[in-house]
């Protein structure tokens, strides 16, 4: 598989402070890779950078071949990679399918003018964005709570409106931060292979990042591990799982439920 997103000699300095020192990898096209590590690892700092929420001190992140780092966040989304959040705080005060379609105007092709006015080009958007609104909501199983407020949703389903909010912008790599915090397992296994079929059958890639070891293990194609800002470790779940490095910086000497 070919690298669709480069992380090249990544670093980020904050005065004295190194939240990340020369970090290298690749995720390649249609692969599910997961950063983790224990808090503080810079695993958050890392993924602002790769989405260019953060400017980077030194290194470069490069999506298909073309560098991204340090460019306006939403151009970075308009070219294909785009980061969801542990807290979809944003629409909460609109339904579900609303927030689908409000997250579609990244994409528009009617100016403000033309939504002010109600021009062709622009209803034909809204149109379009209902369209495309209903069959995301269908795809993940949301079609019940489509006209709920996003305030009234459970964990679960909030999570799985963030996945569908970022869906909407029609993305090449998605970066979920965190998307399995706060639930039980029932609900963590559900949107595993929610996620799986984002990757499976929209094509998308994805990069998380995730405390859930059982998820992480369960999901990920490759696992890139950090700790204090370096990152100890890459390769897949067997091997992270038996890399004496990994298991005495973070997942312990013995884990029966991962299996370590």
């Amino acid at each position: 598989m070919s690298a669709l997103l480069q992380v090249t000699n990544v670093t980020k300095k904050f005065g004295g402070l190194t939240a990340n020192n020369n970090i290298t990898f690749d995720v390649a096209e249609n692969e599910i890779l997961s950063v983790i590590g224990p808090n503080g690892a810079g695993k958050s700092t890392l993924f602002k950078m790769i989405s260019s929420f953060l400017p980077t001190t030194s290194g470069e992140v490069l999506f298909r071949g073309e560098r991204i780092s340090n460019l306006k966040p939403h151009i970075v989304a308009r070219k294909g990679v785009v980061r969801t959040f542990q807290e979809t705080t944003i629409f909460r005060s609109m339904t579900v399918r609303e927030s689908v379609i409000v997250a579609q105007h990244l994409r528009a092709s009617a100016s403000l003018a033309g939504y002010f006015w109600s021009s062709n080009t622009a209803q034909k958007d809204v149109e379009a964005f209902g369209r495309y609104a209903d069959e995301l909501i269908e795809f993940l199983g949301m079609s019940e709570i489509a006209h709920e407020l996003a305030s009234n949703l459970p964990q679960g389903n909030l999570r799985a409106l963030g996945i569908a909010i970022g869906l909407a912008t029609d993305p090449k790599v998605l970066l979920l931060d965190e998307p399995f915090a706060g639930m039980n397992h029932d609900e963590t296994m559900r949107m595993v292979e929610l996620v799986r079929s984002v990757r499976d059958n929209r094509g998308v890639t994805v990069l998380l990042v995730e405390h859930d070891m059982l998820a992480v293990m369960s999901i990920s194609d490759r696992i890139v591990v950090l700790n204090f800002g370096e990152m100890i470790a890459e390769g897949t779940p067997a091997e992270i799982q038996n890399n004496d490095k990994v298991i005495e910086a973070y997942l312990g000497s013995t884990d029966d439920e991962i299996g370590v």
